[in-house]
C-alpha cells in the first residue's frame, strides 16, 4: 500500500479526492491530510508519503514552498500540482522543483486516477530497479574478495602478464602507482581456528582503516596487505602511519582471534614488480622480530646489528631471494590444495550424475549441485575428466544400455527409458553415434 498526502486548504477538496482515489483504487493507498503547507511539511516528515497532491495556493506556506522543502528531505517523493488557471504560471517553477504531474481544479476523476496509475508504475518500475542494484551490489560484494585476492596473488607471484593485473587493479580500484606490502604471519597453531574467520577478521578491520587497499587470503599463515599511498605522502609520515596501523592489528587479533602475530612491512615503491618486491620484504621482515619486535619494518633491519644483513655483508644480496623462495613455496602449497578442492569437486560431481543420468539432467543443474558457476564448471570438467559434460553423460548412458541390453531382460524402447532417453530414435542415432551400430544390431 502507498502512501498518498493530500495537501489543501479546503477540506472538501481533500475529501473529495480521497471519496474518487477509494472508490476507484480501493485498497490501493494509505491517505493523510494536510490544511496547509506548514501541516504539509510536518506530516511528510511523519508518514513519508510515495505521492504528495499539493494545492499551490494556501496561506501561510505556498505550495511551492511546501514542495521545495519536502523535496530537500525526501527526494523520491512524486508531487502533483493542485492548481487553478489563474496559477498555471507557476508551473515552470514546479516543473525546476521536479513536478511532473499537474491537475487543474476541478479535475476529472479520470485525470486524476489516470495521474495516480502512472505515478504507480513510476514506483514500481523504480522499486524493481532499486532490487536490481541491490541484487548486484550483494552479488560484487561476494566477488570482490575473491577478486581482490586474485589480484593479491598476482602482485606475489609473477605467473600472468602485466596487462591482466592493470586490468584488474583498474576495474578494483587500484592504482598501480607508489605502495607498500604488509604481511601478517600467524603462529603455528592459527590452523586450529576457521581460516574465514581469521580472514574476515582482518579484512573488515582493513576495509574500515584504509580506503585503498588489496587484502589477500591466508595463504599458510600469513595474509598479504597491499596499500596504495598518495604520491605526495612523505616517507617519515607513512612509517609512523605503518607502525600504528601494526599496532592496530596486533591489537585486533589479540583481542578477537586469540593470537599473537607479527607484522612485517615493505618499502614504498611503485609499479608492478615494485610492489611485488615490497611484498618479499614484507615477507623477510616478518621473520625478524627478534631485532624489531611484532612489527618490522624491512628498511630498519638494515640498520640494526644483524649479520646477516649488514650492508658489507655479501649475504645481505640474498635477503630477496629467501622470502622469493618461500612465497613460491607458498603458492606450490596453494596449487595443490586447489588441486585436491577441484578433485573433490569433480568426484561430487561425478557422482552426481550417476546418481541422476537417468533424469533430464542439464549442466548447470550439475554445477548447482557442487556450488559451481557453469561456465566454470564445465571448464574444469573438460580439462580433468578430458571430455565434455555432454559427452560424459552420453557414454555413461551409452554403456549402460549396453549392459542392460546383455541381460534380454528389456525390449529397446525399455533400455532407452530406463537409461534416460525419452524418444526411442534418438536413442538409437546417439547409439550408433557411439558404437558405430544400431541398437538393433548390436544386441543381434
Amino acid at each position: 500500500m502507498y502512501r498518498l498526502l493530500i495537501a489543501d486548504d479546503e477540506a472538501l477538496e481533500r475529501e473529495g479526492l480521497e471519496l474518487i482515489i477509494e472508490r476507484m483504487l480501493p485498497n490501493t493507498f494509505q491517505i493523510i491530510h494536510a490544511e496547509n503547507g506548514r501541516v504539509a511539511i510536518e506530516k511528510a516528515e511523519e508518514y513519508r508519503p510515495h505521492i504528495v497532491l499539493m494545492d499551490v495556493n494556501m496561506p501561510g506556506i505556498q505550495g511551492l514552498e511546501a514542495i521545495r522543502e519536502i523535496k530537500h528531505t525526501l527526494p523520491d517523493v512524486k508531487f502533483v500540482m493542485v492548481t487553478a488557471y489563474d496559477y498555471f504560471a507557476y508551473a515552470k517553477e514546479a516543473l525546476s522543483l521536479g513536478v511532473k504531474e499537474y491537475l487543474v481544479k476541478p479535475a476529472k476523476r479520470e485525470h486524476i486516477i489516470h495521474t495516480l496509475q502512472q505515478l504507480i508504475q513510476e514506483l514500481e518500475l523504480e522499486k524493481r530497479k532499486r532490487s536490481d542494484e541491490l541484487e548486484l551490489r550483494h552479488k560484487v560484494s561476494q566477488f570482490m574478495p575473491l577478486a581482490e585476492n586474485e589480484l593479491a596473488m598476482m602482485f606475489m607471484v609473477d605467473h600472468v602478464t602485466n596487462t591482466d593485473i592493470e586490468q584488474l587493479s583498474e576495474w578494483l580500484g587500484f592504482p598501480l602507482g607508489q605502495g607498500c606490502a604488509i604481511v601478517i604471519a600467524f603462529p603455528e597453531h592459527v590452523k586450529a581456528n576457521p581460516k574465514q574467520k581469521v580472514y574476515e577478521t582482518i579484512r573488515s578491520f582493513i576495509k574500515s582503516s584504509l580506503t585503498n587497499s588489496i587484502v589477500s587470503s591466508l595463504i599458510d599463515r600469513h595474509m598479504a596487505i597491499f596499500i596504495n599511498h598518495d604520491k605526495s605522502a612523505v616517507d617519515a609520515n607513512w612509517k609512523a602511519a605503518g607502525t600504528a596501523l601494526g599496532e592496530e592489528l596486533c591489537t585486533i587479533a589479540a583481542r578477537q582471534l586469540e593470537v599473537d602475530i607479527l607484522v612485517g612491512i615493505g618499502k614504498t615503491r611503485s609499479g608492478v614488480e615494485g610492489l611485488r618486491k615490497s611484498y618479499f620484504e614484507a615477507v623477510f621482515a616478518s621473520n625478524y622480530y627478534e631485532q624489531c619486535g611484532k612489527i618490522c619494518h624491512f628498511d630498519e633491519l638494515i640498520h640494526v646489528a644483524v649479520p646477516s644483513l649488514n650492508r658489507n655483508n655479501k649475504q645481505h644480496e640474498h635477503v630477496e631471494a629467501i622470502p622469493e623462495a618461500y612465497v613460491i613455496s607458498a603458492m606450490q602449497r596453494i596449487r595443490e590444495q586447489r588441486e585436491q578442492q577441484t578433485q573433490s569437486v569433480l568426484d561430487r560431481a561425478q557422482r552426481f550424475i550417476q546418481d541422476n543420468y537417468t533424469k533430464d539432467l542439464s549442466l548447470e543443474e550439475v554445477a548447482e549441485s557442487v556450488h559451481l558457476n557453469p561456465h566454470y564448471f564445465s571448464k574444469i570438467f573438460k580439462q580433468q575428466v578430458g571430455t565434455t559434460f555432454i559427452e560424459y553423460v552420453t557414454t555413461l548412458r551409452i554403456e549402460k544400455a549396453k549392459a542392460l541390453m546383455a541381460t534380454g531382460k528389456l525390449s529397446l524402447k525399455e533400455v532407452c527409458f530406463e537409461v534416460g532417453y525419452n524418444d526411442p530414435n534418438y536413442f538409437s542415432r546417439v547409439f550408433k553415434k557411439v558404437t558405430g551400430v544400431p541398437p538393433s544390431d548390436y544386441r543381434g
